[in-house]
């Protein structure tokens, strides 16, 4: 898995996945037990959703 520098509070785009087209600031980072990088968005209106690291970039 290669690292990403994702950060607490930043915002970011989702531009891949489930969520594509979204964006929001990064409230949540972990590792799950396979190694993939999970994140939890929040969105401006407040709506949370969860996706992987390798679908989004920060603005």
């Amino acid at each position: 898995m290669e690292k990403q520098n994702l950060k607490d509070g930043e915002n970011c785009t989702v531009i891949g996945g489930t969520h594509k087209g979204k964006s929001g600031t990064i409230a949540d980072i972990n590792t799950s037990k396979t190694g993939h990088i999970t994140i939890t968005v929040v969105q401006r209106d407040g709506t949370r959703f969860k996706t992987l690291g390798k679908n989004v970039i920060t603005n």
